[in-house]
């Protein structure tokens, strides 16, 4: 079971609640990870939030969570999900366990969106279902052993 967990999210997250609410929802980034964190510590693991518009800030906070025992990440790449190779080899590199979330089905969307990334390496990809995912996958999360 996951006990250190790490929620990565990418570009323009900072603005949920405002952009685009008829289609990324009206809750706000700030209270997804404080819901994500209850839930975490109700079932006595910790968890840490990062979001950054940058590439490389993500790369880089993916790359310490090695060394920092996380065991697993829950990211939503955005953008990025379509066309970074640099957090996808980030991933690959630190070898530990994500679920990639999007907040709105990328298959119902523009045709560049149907093409991540990051899914054939996921051990999930939650997408769609709104701010909702977020607690899906770390429900998932915590009780993720590896064998599934």
């Amino acid at each position: 079971m996951a006990k250190n967990i790490l929620v990565v999210n990418g570009p323009n997250l900072n603005l949920l609640g405002t952009r685009e609410p008829d289609r990324y929802g009206s809750v706000t980034l700030p209270a997804i990870e404080k819901l994500l964190d209850e839930s975490a510590r109700r079932a006595g693991a910790t968890l840490a939030c990062f979001q950054s518009n940058s590439e490389s800030e993500i790369v880089e906070r993916i790359q310490r969570a090695a060394p920092e025992a996380v065991d697993f990440i829950l990211i939503n790449p955005a953008a990025y999900t379509h066309t970074s190779v640099a957090i996808r080899d980030a991933l690959a590199a630190v070898r530990i366990p994500f679920i990639e979330i999007h907040l709105s089905n990328i298959h119902a969307r523009e045709p560049f969106r149907k093409r991540s990334y990051l899914s054939d390496l996921a051990v999930g990809v939650v997408s769609g279902l709104g701010a909702k995912g977020y607690g899906l996958a770390l429900a998932y999360a915590l009780e993720y052993t590896g064998k599934d």
